[in-house]
């Protein structure tokens, strides 16, 4: 299980066709809410996939506002689920994070994830709200305190 940094617009690809099959296909989101325009490889924006043995199984990415990482687009394919490999996204985007000054870091959690996020010492911020038909939270987590 290993998680890299995107620097290539074929590694860039691999990540898009995840992101599609996951939120596109599986949950109904439209695709062209999927897409933005942060996703390039230049601008403030990391892209990561995470491998599992030696495959593309999923990905996430962090873009930063305001001094504060956002977490963004995490998935990763329905048969891989079980392995542990959310938590390899979020830590990996979480070091990015670290790397780059950031000392808060947030997401929108789909509500079904909200206990994953709060075992990685997530903590909700917000009501429920809706993005793409699917109820959210918004979530946060200080990391000034953990070493990277």
């Amino acid at each position: 299980m290993d998680a890299i940094k995107i620097t290539l617009e074929s590694e860039l690809k691999k990540a898009f066709s995840i992101r599609k099959e996951v939120f596109v296909d599986e949950q109904g989101v439209p695709l062209e809410d999927e897409f933005d325009k942060f996703d390039t490889l230049e601008g403030p924006v990391l892209h990561i996939l995470v491998y599992y043995q030696d495959q593309a199984v999923g990905t996430g990415r962090i873009r930063w506002a305001d001094s504060v990482g956002k977490l963004e687009r995490i998935c990763i394919l329905k048969p891989y689920r079980q392995f542990g490999l959310g938590k390899v996204i979020i830590k990996a985007l979480e070091t990015i994070a670290k790397e780059q000054g950031t000392s808060q870091v947030k997401l929108h959690g789909q509500i079904q994830a909200e206990g994953f996020y709060k075992k990685l010492g997530y903590y909700a911020a917000s009501d429920v709200f809706m993005e793409d038909g699917i109820p959210h939270l918004l979530m946060k987590k200080e990391l000034s305190a953990e070493p990277l």
